[in-house]
């Protein structure tokens, strides 16, 4: 398995919510932020996006864009139009939203109709997810691009309107198929980045470095150390410190935390574990050194953390 599948395959979303929006010019709204990552594709007619203060963005019918952090965003018809709050409009509409189901409505003043298909793909712990705080605010792929209109439109009109239905299954199904589609929409921002702009992730393209991280990746509750993880890529201590914090941005050591403590709060999360068994897996050797490092990284001890997650699952079950 390649390096990019592989971290990715532990970054799996919780869930999805779905939406169609027919909307008629002129109109324009501003979302809240969320807890994950969200996709948008329109067809017939472009439309505008603004990520929190950044400039607006002209998207062409058949364009996808993903906003990796799910930040609040602005999105109109023309730059000059009068922006509602999105929460608003859906409850002038008298609509509840429900996290369970997709939300479909029409907007608008009667104009030229955008139709705009939207998934949000939920993760713990969004902002603290190593491969999508990597990733800029806005990623926008044209249609144009090679292999990108036919397979994008179709692929995700079909996940969309699937779930509409609400048939047996279709939140799994569209999740896994979202997971997909933001496995394709990285690879493209991969391919087509500056070394600049791809934090991290630049270090996949390195063929050391990259064998380090999917080492790290495989064996987390190993005792890795510097130096053991330049022996198995056959450089240096000096030299492989050195080029792995030049890509990475940050040691080898901090690297390797921040990713067992991403698979920690999965296992936390699963609530499947004792914590005393989450630290060994994730490579403590006891439950109190464990808990000082994920205390650090998510500022609450792995029991609140755990109380946490069980009120978040009562809150978001299926009513």
């Amino acid at each position: 398995m390649d390096v990019l599948s592989e971290i990715l395959d532990g970054m799996r979303s919780d869930g999805i919510v779905t939406g169609r929006f027919t909307l008629s010019a002129p109109w324009g709204f501003v979302k809240d932020p969320v807890n994950g990552a969200n996709f948008r594709i329109a067809t017939d007619n472009p439309f505008w996006i603004s990520v929190r203060d950044a400039p607006p963005v002209l998207i062409q019918p058949g364009d996808l864009i993903l906003l990796p952090h799910g930040d609040e965003h602005k999105m109109m018809s023309s730059v000059d139009v009068r922006l509602h709050h999105f929460d608003r409009i859906v409850m002038e509409l008298g609509i509840i939203p429900d996290i369970t189901r997709p939300l479909a409505f029409c907007a608008g003043g009667g104009g030229a109709v955008t139709d705009m298909y939207t998934g949000i793909l939920l993760f713990r712990e969004a902002r603290r997810n190593a491969v999508l705080s990597a990733l800029p605010d806005l990623i926008h792929i044209r249609a144009e691009e090679i292999n990108v209109s036919s397979w994008f439109t179709s692929t995700l009109k079909c996940f969309v309107e699937e779930s509409m239905s609400c048939q047996i299954g279709w939140n799994f199904a569209a999740a896994r198929l979202a997971d997909l589609l933001l496995l394709h929409v990285l690879r493209i921002y991969l391919q087509r980045s500056e070394d600049n702009d791809l934090g991290w992730l630049r270090g996949l393209r390195d063929p050391k470095i990259g064998d380090s991280l999917m080492l790290m990746h495989r064996q987390p509750q190993r005792d890795w150390t510097v130096s053991t993880l330049a022996s198995e890529v056959a450089m240096s201590r000096s030299r492989f410190d050195a080029r792995f914090r030049e890509l990475v941005g940050e040691s080898p050591i901090s690297f390797l935390t921040t990713h067992r403590m991403h698979l920690a709060s999965e296992y936390l999360a699963a609530g499947n574990c004792r914590i005393g068994e989450v630290a060994d897996k994730v490579g403590y050797a006891s439950e109190k050194s464990f808990t000082r490092a994920f205390r650090r990284w998510a500022g609450v001890p792995p029991r609140t953390y755990l109380r946490q997650q069980d009120k978040m699952r009562q809150v978001t079950a299926p009513h």
